[in-house]
């Protein structure tokens, strides 16, 4: 156990597509927060269509831009709409992504990910450093003392206004806390107070699993407003669920811990740390990969190298990505048949880079779900293929703003 711990508690890119339902599945977020999000998901736009989106009256709305502009976040567009001459014309209203920052740190088994964030979700820069030693206090000072180098490159005098951090297993972010990372022997770790202390920006921590399905919502994928699951394949085996646009936490914040399904008989002899063999982690993890291709002589020293071979075309490195893609799809199956969601995203690069993987992974799923009759549409890769890591960090925090962007943030300015 390391020695920065904390007691135990049990707590409770691209831009989005046009297409996007006018009237979005119900979220938990305040009256400002819809008003948010419907002028990311469609501005620049006009209060009054503002109001139409949201169900909200033209009063409310008035009131919500009018503080959200006096906070920075959102601005009239220069760009007047509705014919000339025909009384007062439409000022229409867009996301401000001028004045403030969020920054994410994305922390894996064997490296960190900085990243700068706008208020649209676009990664402005990236900085990816491998883990010095795990211990909590060597690599979150490593990812403080990172941050203000990406700012003053980057920041372009903006303010950044918040911090978020995801990592695998499970977080609880009422308490801020790494409640369990087993790779890191991470326990009760205050990453919330440690990094709030070193860095003065507010911070919020969860789950890559749940800040990825968070960013599907609010930058990606449409159909995962209704309900969805997230299946996250990397170093970390874990998933998300979420329904009425909710995301599910659970009442020990182990909600879509599914490292250990069993695989039965498709599964290999490798052994789990959980004492079993079969788990879907010891067979699907970068760790895993890695392993398989060893044993094949397939020189890879690293996961991404073993992916930038199966990229260029190396028959073995391929012939790896699908059988994961192959295991990954029988997992898939199973979370369709328990949860139905509208749609689940699979987290993994072979899924999003190698046209076969999610082909032989779609017909896994269509083989063995009794549920899901269309799996080129119900099972999709994410829509950050490329930039999952440094999307998760920031997504916890833009998740959290979006949510209830007039809350206590102190670096915005404060409006009655």
């Amino acid at each position: 156990m390391k020695s920065l711990s904390a007691p135990a508690r049990r707590g409770p890119t691209s831009l989005r597509r046009s297409d996007i339902p006018a009237v979005a599945p119900a979220r938990r977020v305040s009256g400002a927060g819809s008003v948010l999000s419907a002028i990311l998901d469609h501005g620049p736009v006009a209060r009054s269509t503002v109001a139409r989106l949201t169900g909200l009256s033209p009063a409310s709305v008035t009131g919500h831009t009018g503080r959200l502009v006096a906070r920075g976040l959102v601005r009239e567009s220069a760009q007047a709409t509705g014919p000339k001459g025909l009384g007062r014309p439409h000022i229409p209203l867009e996301i401000d992504t001028s004045r403030h920052l969020v920054a994410g740190a994305h922390i894996a088994v064997a490296h960190s990910t900085v990243s700068l964030m706008d208020l649209r979700g676009r990664i402005l820069a990236v900085d990816r450093q491998p883990h010095r030693g795990t211990e909590p206090q060597r690599i979150l000072g490593d990812v403080a003392a990172r941050l203000p180098r990406l700012l003053a490159a980057h920041a372009a005098g903006r303010t950044v206004f918040g911090l978020g951090v995801a990592t695998g297993h499970r977080v609880d972010p009422e308490a801020g806390l790494v409640i369990e990372h087993p790779q890191l022997g991470w326990r009760n770790v205050p990453v919330r107070d440690v990094l709030a202390a070193a860095t003065g920006l507010q911070v919020q921590v969860d789950s890559h699993a749940r800040a990825l399905a968070r960013a599907e919502q609010m930058l990606g994928e449409a159909t995962t407003r209704a309900s969805a699951v997230l299946l996250f394949v990397g170093a970390v085996v874990d998933a998300a669920f979420a329904t009425a646009g909710a995301i599910h936490l659970g009442p020990r914040s182990g909600a879509g811990s599914v490292a250990h399904l069993p695989l039965g008989s498709a599964g290999g002899a490798e052994p789990c740390p959980c004492g079993r063999t079969g788990c879907l982690q010891s067979e699907v993890s970068e760790h895993a990969m890695v392993r398989r291709a060893a044993e094949q002589g397939l020189p890879a020293a690293s996961f991404t190298e073993l992916l930038d071979q199966a990229l260029a075309g190396e028959a073995r490195a391929v012939a790896l990505f699908r059988r994961r893609a192959r295991l990954v799809g029988r997992a898939a199956a199973l979370l369709l048949d328990m949860f139905d969601p509208e749609v689940l995203v699979v987290v993994e690069p072979g899924a999003g880079r190698l046209p076969q993987c999610l082909a032989d992974l779609r017909a896994e799923v269509a083989e063995r779900s009794w549920v899901c009759d269309d799996p080129e549409r119900a099972v999709v890769p994410s829509s950050f293929t490329g930039s999952v890591l440094a999307t998760a960090g920031g997504a916890v925090a833009l998740g959290v703003l979006y949510a209830d962007p007039l809350g206590s943030w102190t670096a915005l300015p404060t409006v009655s």
